[in-house]
């Protein structure tokens, strides 16, 4: 069974030697993980932009896996890196499990008001909002409630390990209690 590995790590430096890292994690548990970096199962077109064949790669890959495993750690910013939350819902409107995991403990809606600063403002309902007027999300959960509920909906489980800044993209101990639960899953057990 194969296992998409979404998340921010394919801007890091050594991508490769993280993917070799996570795929041994994917193996030890009786599964292929697929980074996003490797060929596709699809040659993208040609003629498109390097931006539009990466794309078509990925999601080739996607829809080639039975479940995807998202690094949901906050990325350049309060939230989640953008296109690893699209891949996630791509997954799951494909009706397969996923499962997510943060290398940060803080809540969204607490660094979310982290980093409006001076800029956030209480309502006189006493709700948080920005300078735009827009509410800050307060659901008590580790991103956007829709990542959350997706993944609990799919089966999958959301796991934490508050790391240091430094380790943020290379510890393996939460995204490996996900794989260990993907397994689980597609077996059935």
């Amino acid at each position: 069974m194969r296992l998409y590995l979404a998340g921010p790590e394919v801007f890091l430096a050594d991508a490769e030697a993280v993917a070799e890292a996570k795929r041994a994690v994917c193996v030890a548990h009786g599964l292929a993980g697929v980074f996003p970096l490797e060929p596709p199962p699809v040659t993208p077109e040609a003629t498109l932009p390097d931006w539009r064949r990466i794309y078509q790669a990925n999601e080739a890959h996607i829809r080639s896996c039975d479940a995807l495993v998202a690094n949901l750690t906050p990325f350049r910013g309060p939230s989640a890196d953008a296109g690893t939350v699209y891949e996630l819902g791509f997954m799951r409107a494909l009706g397969r499990p996923v499962f997510g995991y943060s290398h940060v403990a803080a809540r969204f809606g607490a660094r979310t008001l982290a980093a409006l600063g001076p800029r956030a403002r209480r309502r006189a309902d006493g709700a948080w909002e920005d300078e735009e007027g827009m509410a800050v999300e307060e659901f008590d959960r580790h991103d956007n409630l829709m990542l959350e509920g997706g993944i609990a909906a799919s089966g999958g489980c959301f796991e934490v390990e508050a790391v240091p800044a430094g380790r943020r993209w290379t510890d393996l101990a939460a995204f490996t209690r996900c794989v260990a639960a993907a397994a689980r899953l597609l077996r059935g057990g």
